[in-house]
């Protein structure tokens, strides 16, 4: 009777919740003034609970349907334009706070110099961030119109705002909506066709739709029901095809979870190499014909091409015909030019030689060059960049066909964010390294948010990835983006196992972004032709429910 009683009384609260969730609900197109803009942030921080490490999905549909009810009111009012501004700004404002904070904690790596600046990381980046939101509820309430299709205008232009995002200034493509669905290995399989930009249409689209629809009801339920559907299709997209696993290949990928502070002294070299080292031996014997690849993470043996005491105790820890893919920091002969690179180093019977080079194209703005570098050299922040006048960008994506490794292409940590660049069109490699130092940014969402990330483009493409961290998230993932091994965040060790097959090539890794553009244009056609069929514009604005 009890255990009745309790049951109840719970059912009797959550009844009373969502009768006052529905009440609250009503009022949001009828706010104004800082009412209006304090439900825009709130909303923002909910969309962003969606997001690892807190992978709270229907928040995502709460933050931008609340949205879509606020721009409601919005047009409603006067000036629609400078109003929906307001909103889509404190929309970002707390969606971004909660997506990049984390950057903030760099700066605590070496306090005396630069805790000063922490604040700026804090609040300046999700203030220049959510320039992008605004724009984007700028966009779309000029084409705000009644009924559903005024989602639509929404969604086109929030896609062409987020492409923007993750290409203008070198581009942040951090937290697309899509990237939620990396909740489940069945939810990201979309992407193997559209791709995460496609992802993040039909993200926000089933995230609006309980705003939009003629009743709320329907709209949650055909939020649901699409949520299912990408489901089911990517459940049987893992069932059907496995691609499995290479058994002449092993790999052995490192994370000696080294302090970031002993990390940039370059006194402790040795220190950190012998801890690679002793993390890098088989686990057992090669098989005949087995080839043996160590991964170790970003910046694990600076300039130790350079090196050959280094080289030759290498040699003593790995068996011949060993090769080892290591992050480090190389510089041209002049001595002028550094880079942020990947090294193939292979074991071979005379000793250990350099067999080739990667160097980072996507550098890090002011973390790996200074974007007005005279200006910020003139006023004393010279050392934000590495090496006085920071690393030069490589060429471009590549595929090393190097060493005894299966032709790879390599990836240097902010790299893996950038859907379709992780290697050349033309030349389609058989797996994925890249190697990271998720450090700087502690305990937090970053490093969580950026594997989910990394398994997108393994999904992508089609392919698997060795990821190889200092500390961070170190996995072997497979190529549906399922991670089949990792090393837990602040963990030392390694992780040895077979190579994971490539899949065929996929949808995306042929036509990138097109079906993106495609479905961008749809709704673009449906907002806007609603919008030019309306014979009153003042019937355009919504009525709120």
């Amino acid at each position: 009777r009890r255990n009745h009683q309790a049951t109840f009384s719970l059912l009797r609260l959550i009844q009373s919740a969502a009768r006052r969730s529905a009440v609250t609900v009503s009022r949001l197109p009828g706010l104004t003034g800082w009412a209006r803009r304090g439900a825009a942030f709130g909303a923002g921080v909910a969309a962003a609970l969606a997001f690892a490490p807190f992978n709270l999905i229907p928040l995502m549909a709460v933050g931008f349907s609340a949205l879509i009810l606020l721009l409601d009111g919005v047009a409603a009012g006067d000036r629609p334009l400078r109003a929906a501004f307001a909103v889509g700004w404190f929309f970002g404002a707390g969606y971004f706070l909660v997506s990049v904070y984390w950057m903030m904690f760099s700066f605590f790596v070496q306090a005396e110099q630069f805790a000063w600046m922490a604040p700026f990381a804090l609040f300046g980046m999700p203030a220049f961030l959510a320039l992008f939101s605004a724009g984007a509820c700028v966009a779309a309430m000029r084409f705000w119109s009644a009924g559903p299709a005024r989602g639509a205008a929404f969604v086109a232009a929030w896609c062409v705002v987020e492409y923007a995002r993750g290409h203008v200034l070198t581009g942040l493509p951090w937290n697309l909506a899509g990237q939620a669905f990396a909740v489940h290995d069945a939810l990201l399989q979309p992407a193997a066709w559209v791709g995460v930009y496609g992802l993040t249409a039909l993200a926000v689209a089933l995230a609006v739709a309980p705003a939009v629809a003629p009743r709320a009801r329907f709209g949650v339920g055909a939020a649901l029901a699409g949520l299912a559907a990408f489901g089911l299709i990517g459940a049987v997209r893992l069932a059907v095809v496995d691609p499995g696993v290479r058994d002449d290949i092993r790999v052995r990928i490192v994370q000696p979870n080294i302090p970031q502070r002993e990390k940039i002294d370059p006194a402790l070299w040795w220190p950190r190499f012998d801890k690679h080292l002793a993390l890098s031996a088989p686990a057992a014997p090669l098989a005949d014909g087995e080839r043996f690849v160590v991964v170790w993470p970003e910046n694990a043996a600076p300039l130790i091409d350079e090196t050959p005491q280094a080289l030759a105790r290498l040699g003593a820890a790995l068996p011949t015909g060993a090769t080892l893919v290591t992050g480090g920091v190389r510089r041209d002969p002049d001595g002028v030019r550094f880079y942020n690179a990947v090294a193939v180093l292979q074991r071979r019977a005379e000793g250990v030689v350099a067999s080739g080079f990667y160097d980072k194209h996507h550098l890090v703005p002011f973390g790996e060059y200074l974007p007005l570098g005279g200006l910020l050299r003139a006023i004393g922040l010279a050392q934000l960049a590495p090496y006085e006048s920071g690393f030069t960008p490589g060429a471009g994506p590549r595929t090393l066909r190097t060493g005894g490794a299966p032709p790879f292409a390599p990836l240097i940590c902010y790299e893996t964010i950038f859907a379709g660049r992780v290697h050349p069109k033309d030349d389609r490699p058989e797996w994925l390294v890249t190697v990271t130092n998720d450090a700087w940014y502690g305990d937090s969402a970053g490093p969580r948010q950026h594997l989910d990330q990394a398994r997108l483009r393994s999904v992508e493409t089609g392919l698997p990835m060795a990821r190889s961290a200092n500390t961070g998230i170190s996995a072997l993932i497979d190529a549906r983006g399922r991670v089949l091994q990792r090393i837990a965040l602040y963990n030392d060790g390694a992780i040895e196992a077979p190579l994971p097959a490539a899949a065929g090539p996929t949808l995306y890794g042929r036509f990138g972004d097109w079906a993106f553009f495609a479905m961008t244009a749809a709704f673009a056609f449906w907002g806007i032709g609603a919008r030019t069929a309306s014979q009153n514009p003042s019937d355009s604005a919504a009525s709120p429910r």
